[in-house]
């Protein structure tokens, strides 16, 4: 395994994230633990996961998951770098949800008590508030950090000037401010090229993408298909904007001799910008599978292969302006 700074702290973390909202809905707790063993033997520190998955409100079911694997012991929870995330509805009542000062200290609260731990290593707002100013937000977050609740803050979804806010109202406070940002972010899917990725570079923010193969559509989907492996209805309209493009990487995958779902996380690892993309296995055998992703060198030829099938964008505003 390959480990990296988180942005620009003194954080390693994996190259390689382990999402985990799968476990609950899709996994079970008995499949989880297994999977999560496993990403230990990989040399995957690095999970991600947040207090609405499980998706039954309130309940925060795949933390809880989460919390029952790091109270069997043996070295689970110290070996872990754990990003979990508030901003999701918890309850139907006021102030269960968003960023506000109330929301962020209950929210903390709940997630450690599911997770059974007394500090979260990057608590991250998973959308951003519009309503709520950034100095309560930093002041909220920064009575945890105070207290030994949380170590670090990130965000998720945030448009680079929602970075570009956090960061100067965290500077007028003297503190570090955000550390990362998690985004929708892989071959099909450029956008965080316009402002995203160069406010974390110019801040120092680790980009981790989320999505990294778009849903399945960078996975081989045509090949999966033509085995008989059936698809969503949102993939197969997916499929059809994007058909000509996905017969081409497939194919492009094929002369390589690579998996095309490893193909798209290897793109990922290419970028400068991003610590690890957030790989989402249902299966130990998925999860084998990801790591591969390390392994492959993509060289300028292939990038440039890659970029002519999937054009992406010039940082803003040279994209749209002269």
């Amino acid at each position: 395994m390959e480990y990296t700074q988180l942005g620009r702290t003194g954080l390693k973390v994996s190259r390689l994230c382990l999402g985990t909202m799968n476990f609950g809905p899709l996994t079970t707790e008995e499949d989880s633990f297994a999977i999560m063993d496993h990403a230990h033997e990989l040399g995957v520190n690095f999970f991600d996961t947040a207090n609405v998955y499980g998706w039954k409100q309130g309940e925060g079911i795949t933390e809880q998951i989460i919390g029952r694997w790091f109270a069997q012991g043996g070295g689970r929870r110290e070996k872990t770098v754990i990003a979990t995330k508030l901003y999701g509805s918890m309850g139907d009542w006021p102030n269960e949800n968003l960023l506000s000062a109330l929301n962020i200290r209950r929210a903390a609260e709940a997630s450690l008590k599911r997770l059974q731990t007394d500090y979260i290593d990057i608590y991250q707002a998973h959308h951003i508030d519009r309503n709520t100013p950034f100095d309560e937000f930093w002041e909220a977050m920064d009575v945890l950090k105070q207290q030994g609740k949380i170590l670090y803050v990130g965000s998720s979804n945030f448009a680079g000037w929602h970075i570009a806010k956090a960061q100067e109202a965290a500077a007028r406070r003297n503190t570090l401010g955000l550390v990362s940002e998690q985004s929708h972010y892989n071959l099909i899917v450029r956008a965080p090229e316009l402002e995203v990725i160069p406010a974390c570079e110019d801040y120092g923010l680790g980009l981790i993408p989320w999505s990294p193969l778009a849903g399945g559509l960078l996975g081989g989907i045509l090949k999966k298909i033509d085995k008989g492996r059936s698809a969503s209805e949102r993939i197969v309209e997916e499929l059809d904007k994007h058909r000509s493009k996905i017969e081409r990487y497939e194919a492009f995958c094929e002369e390589l001799g690579e998996d095309p779902a490893n193909v798209g996380l290897a793109w990922l690892l290419h970028q400068k910008a991003v610590t690890a993309p957030i790989i989402g296995p249902r299966t130990r055998e998925q999860l084998d599978g990801t790591t591969r992703a390390l392994e492959i060198n993509l060289d300028d030829k292939a990038l440039a292969s890659l970029e002519e099938i999937f054009p992406g964008h010039k940082t803003a505003p040279e994209d749209y302006a002269w």
